[in-house]
């Protein structure tokens, strides 16, 4: 369905990110010698460690035995070590997936690797501990780098929309066809990641490859746990069950946070660099979505995306303006009026020409296909 490239075909070919390229690496070239080995379990690769030139190479965050360890570093390498303690990867090579972040789900959300990383957050972020900002930020540039492996190629469109929209209603369900007709376009549909008008358009793209039924099915389902709220568990478990019942969805990306740690990731994404630093994953889902957003009805989070979209149009930062939809004119002229600002600021500018107001969701594919001709 979607045109998302298969991992690591474009990515920097001195990463080494699993155990296949170290060990098709260290079999092609005969050498590690200025390689970056990113969180690999390298415990079975001694007798290689021990065997092969390692000068340059940099070892960030890879289990391996001590005279390994020795060895490579008299070689000349560095290396970075493990971190113990922590509920998450900081090293880590590939962005994650939801059975990662939802692993011990049945104990209770709470359990889950992504509930124990917020927690570590919350209590690291008030003792403003250099050492805890600086792993932060390491674990952050990691996923953006994976991030950027995984998009390489691809035709990115962001979708945005409010955390609020709930299960079972005709706008989530309009979310859905949305993300579907982006993914069945060839697009690579991307959100923030989180529940919502997010998490309908990763299901969206989820459901691509089948049928109608399929997603009514699906919509039905997820009906009997509207929201995150009162309990993660039930909401994140009905996704799982869909996921289960239908294996095999189409791909997209979720960019969640957990500076928004109460706002769980949604389980559609199948690919999800979740980020600490909530100005980073702004920025970043915005300046990946290379062929345009589309702009659901959302609160103070979804203005700010506008105009976060806005201004490298407006300044052409970025290059050539990329195309723009708000979609529902009562909610962006009345309720929230964002698009007569916006009007106002594309006037006698490149940008006038790529941004668009739609009454439905429906209209939203068709709006963003002739902006970007």
């Amino acid at each position: 369905m979607q045109t998302m490239p298969a991992h690591a075909a474009h990515h920097n070919d001195r990463e080494i990110e699993t155990l296949e390229e170290f060990d098709a690496t260290v079999s092609a070239r005969g050498t590690l010698a200025g390689f970056r080995v990113q969180a690999v379990d390298l415990t079975d690769r001694t007798r290689e460690l021990l065997t092969t030139s390692a000068a340059g190479a940099v070892f960030l965050g890879c289990r391996m035995r001590e005279e390994a360890a020795a060895k490579i570093r008299t070689d000349g390498a560095l290396v970075f070590p493990l971190v113990p303690g922590l509920p998450f990867e900081p090293y880590r090579g590939l962005v994650y997936s939801p059975d990662e972040l939802f692993a011990s789900l049945a104990d209770g959300y709470e359990n889950t690797p992504d509930a124990r990383a917020y927690a570590w957050f919350q209590r690291t972020k008030a003792d403003r501990d250099v050492y805890a900002s600086m792993l932060r930020a390491i674990h952050d540039d990691s996923v953006s780098d994976a991030l950027d492996e995984l998009l390489s190629g691809a035709r990115v469109v962001g979708v945005m929309g409010g955390h609020a929209m709930r299960r079972g209603t005709p706008a989530y369900e309009g979310a859905a066809r949305l993300g579907r007709e982006l993914a069945r376009a060839h697009f690579t549909v991307a959100t923030g990641g989180g529940p919502g008008a997010m998490e309908a358009a990763n299901l969206g793209a989820y459901a691509a490859p089948f049928d109608d039924a399929m997603l009514l099915d699906a919509l039905r389902l997820l009906a009997k746990a509207p929201g995150f709220t009162p309990s993660i568990t039930d909401w994140a478990a009905a996704a799982f069950e869909v996921r289960a019942r239908w294996s095999k969805g189409g791909r997209s990306v979720g960019i969640p946070t957990w500076f928004y740690g109460h706002e769980p990731p949604n389980p559609f994404a199948s690919h999800i660099a979740k980020y600490f630093a909530n100005a980073t994953r702004e920025d970043g889902l915005l300046a990946r979505s290379n062929a345009g957003v589309v702009f659901l009805p959302g609160a103070a989070g979804t203005v700010q995306e506008i105009f976060d979209n806005a201004t490298p149009n407006y300044y052409e930062s970025r290059g050539e303006p990329t195309p723009m939809v708000l979609v529902d004119r009562a909610h962006w002229t009345g309720k929230l009026p964002a698009w007569p600002l916006l009007e106002s600021l594309a006037r006698d500018r490149s940008m006038q020409a790529r941004i668009a107001l739609v009454d439905r969701i429906e209209e939203a594919p068709e709006a963003l296909k002739r902006l970007g001709g």
